[in-house]
């Protein structure tokens, strides 16, 4: 996720919105089909506007790239509550993710920035009044993910919610935004919470720092001033934080794996990579 720093209807970073844009845009490729549904009526043109202007300005693949990316996790999360229906889903960065109400987790935590959390509750809220979700075991947590004390409490939070039960971890479009101690951080949240938990973590690899796609983003983020600055990582950065090997997918591999071919190189879409530790 990207946050600016101003503010629209609802108290919500707009930017907030993008993810499920994008989603929206190809629903038979991310299987969201809550994505539109996040955005509230009275955002929409807006929402609608700043997508078109980030394709412009920064490139026009967004949709495939957040699509294919949120396709796989819901596809690996879709197995892990096969091979245990028990297992307990945290989502940090959660932002106006669907996964919770896609999938049937006993319980959930969403962890986010205050301001997008109080907006997901309101919207949830909604949503269920409206009948177009129904009520899930879902705990959404406001937490400043760059402040140490802030994960070591949600860490705790989320054993009690777990209460001995598995977990599995995903932080989605975050870590690149954090200063690199804490991207560590929080891509080891997983491990850190319980022995053997799945963890899923979304990056930029450090051979990517030089995406022409990246180097356009940064030029659109200082236009809204957001801090223009990124951390990139390794697989070994990954596999050390999280505590095991990591199977690594590439926009390209998960292009193959849904799609038969490679219709968009690397070099052309802002290069996330899934990492997957504990599988």
């Amino acid at each position: 996720m990207v946050w600016f720093t101003g503010s629209v209807d609802g108290g919500v970073e707009l930017t907030a919105y993008l993810v499920n844009e994008s989603r929206a845009r190809c629903p038979e490729l991310s299987r969201d089909r809550l994505a539109g549904q996040w955005i509230p009526a009275r955002e929409r043109e807006q929402v609608r506007a700043l997508w078109d202007e980030y394709a412009g300005s920064v490139y026009p693949h967004d949709d495939l790239v957040c699509s294919l990316r949120g396709r796989y996790i819901l596809d690996l999360l879709e197995q892990v509550l096969r091979q245990d229906p028990d297992t307990v889903l945290l989502v940090c960065g959660a932002g106006f993710t669907s996964y919770p109400w896609l999938l049937p987790f006993p319980a959930a935590v969403e962890a986010d920035l205050p301001r997008v959390i109080e907006a997901k509750r309101r919207r949830v809220a909604e949503l269920v009044a409206a009948g177009v979700i129904e009520p899930r075991p879902v705990e959404q947590l406001p937490v400043d993910l760059a402040d140490r004390a802030a994960r070591e409490r949600l860490v705790e939070r989320v054993r009690a919610v777990a209460a001995g039960r598995p977990i599995a971890y995903l932080a989605e479009g975050l870590i690149f935004y954090l200063p690199g101690a804490d991207a560590r951080a929080v891509a080891g949240l997983g491990a850190a919470t319980a022995a053997g938990t799945v963890s899923v973590v979304t990056y930029w690899p450090v051979a990517a720092a030089d995406n022409r796609v990246l180097a356009a983003q940064r030029e659109w983020f200082r236009h809204w001033a957001v801090a223009p600055e990124a951390t990139y990582l390794t697989t070994d950065d990954l596999a050390a934080a999280a505590g095991g090997p990591v199977d690594n997918h590439s926009p390209e591999d998960l292009q193959r794996r849904y799609l038969g071919e490679v219709s968009v190189p690397e070099t052309e879409l802002v290069p996330e990579h899934v990492a997957v530790v504990g599988r």
